[in-house]
């Protein structure tokens, strides 16, 4: 099977409110409540995959006055999402139902169990007297692959829509598997296949970047890095140049939306933060350099073909921080291609920013992920530069192997067979901290 660059941007672009894991779990609460007949409920019950449950654990939910957790977000999900939004669920939120949730949430009515088989996975179960309503989530955040009522698959909702058009999971594995198979010059010449609505809708997913880094530097969500950067330059302890300016307009970004700014995020892979690093890399050093809009477009969806091409060798979600790792390589390669760099520069650059990152954990999605993304977006920077005056890492390094297919397919390697127990480690702790949480 062939797909196109379009169904690249389909399956792997789209807006979504809110960290993503967080989210898929509102999406599956709230898809769940549409089915009960009185659109009321007694009680609520999720099953998550380890993954999603570190993801969501720590992360502030937009839209509810700075309130998190799995708990939470299935709580909101249930009371006021609005599931035909898919990945924007809890853009309806208002204080009315926030107030709900919290009432759900205090009278514990409900329950988060944690699955021990990794893939993402969602399921969620409402009760209201006599009536069940469940759903089902996998592969994808907005994939919702079930629904049922009182134990009968509801087959005509349009929130199956998705699955139907696009073969549901299957589609995905498919898109994934055809990913593995190109090489880096294949992904090259996926670029030309970009038409006028295709960059229209990459300029859609800029601006949409643009105003969680504007809010972040405005405001100084999160941890403020993107505010503190800013303050440097003024003082002139850093210096605003291209590097300094990828890393300022990436971290305000992911500040807001860690911090729970209610704009939404073009996300890459399925990951806001992905979306962030993929994008705004490549944005922020546009004003450094010669370039025309149709080439800036089209160096931020080579970005996304990368991120996406990674993500199918390391695993939709990981112990390896995919947006230094995935979206930093896709970022790398975009600004490579801005700065008119050739095939071999590209290749040069994504091995240097892999052989730089490739250890970096992901710890779950928290305010933290600025601190990452700052020093993503630095690097794809760096690695591209220095691949230009020709400093790239060679093959007899480590993970390096002696084509972008090879390197990326070891780091698929690492992040499947070697991080298993990291991510088990990185969790328990987690875990610990949550269980402790409130003890001296």
């Amino acid at each position: 099977m062939t797909f196109t660059v379009k169904d690249i941007l389909e399956m792997e672009v789209t807006l979504a409110l809110g960290c993503t894991e967080p989210v898929a779990i509102a999406l599956a609460t709230a898809a769940a409540a549409s089915l009960l007949p009185s659109k009321e409920f007694d009680a609520i019950e999720i099953w998550i995959d380890p993954n999603i449950y570190k993801n969501g654990m720590a992360v502030i939910i937009p839209g509810c006055g700075g309130l998190q957790g799995l708990d939470t977000a299935a709580a909101l999900g249930a009371c006021g999402g609005n599931p035909s939004r898919g990945l924007e669920v809890l853009e309806s939120l208002d204080d009315q139902s926030v107030a709900k949730a919290q009432k759900l949430l205090s009278d514990g009515r409900v329950k988060v169990n944690l699955r021990d088989e990794v893939g993402l996975y969602v399921r969620s179960r409402l009760t209201c007297g006599n009536d069940v309503a469940e759903s089902l989530i996998v592969d994808l955040h907005n994939n919702i692959v079930s629904l049922k009522l009182n134990g009968e698959e509801v087959v005509d909702s349009p929130l199956l829509e998705r699955g139907k058009k696009k073969g549901g999971r299957h589609s995905l594995a498919e898109l994934e598997a055809w990913l593995r198979d190109l090489n880096l010059e294949q992904i090259l010449e996926l670029t030309a296949q970009l038409d006028e609505d295709d960059l229209n809708f990459l300029e859609e997913g800029v601006n949409h970047n643009l105003a969680l880094a504007e809010y972040g530097l405005k405001h100084g969500s999160g941890l403020g890095i993107g505010k503190a950067i800013d303050r440097l330059v003024k003082q002139k302890l850093l210096v605003n140049d291209m590097t300094t300016s990828a890393r300022r307009l990436t971290s305000a970004a992911a500040d807001a939306r860690m911090g729970g700014a209610k704009l939404p995020a073009m996300s890459s892979a399925g990951s806001g933060n992905h979306g962030l690093t993929a994008i705004l890399p490549i944005w922020a050093i546009k004003d450094f350099i010669a370039h025309d809009r149709d080439t800036l477009l089209r160096a931020i969806g080579l970005s996304h073909i990368v991120t996406a091409y990674v993500k199918a060798h390391t695993g939709r979600l990981s112990a390896v921080c995919g947006c230094s790792v995935a979206a930093g390589a896709g970022a790398t390669a975009g600004i490579t291609y801005l700065v008119g760099g050739d095939l071999h520069h590209m290749e040069g650059a994504i091995g240097n920013i892999l052989e730089d990152l490739a250890g970096v954990i992901c710890d779950g999605a928290k305010a933290g992920c600025a601190i990452k993304l700052n020093t993503a977006a630095g690097a794809a920077v760096q690695a591209a530069l220095f691949s230009l005056h020709g400093v790239k890492v060679k093959d007899t390094d480590g993970i390096i192997g002696n084509s972008t297919q090879k390197t990326v397919q070891n780091m698929g390697a690492l992040s499947h067979d070697g991080m298993v127990q990291a991510d088990r480690t990185i969790l328990k702790i987690m875990l610990e901290k949550q269980l402790n949480k409130g003890k001296k």
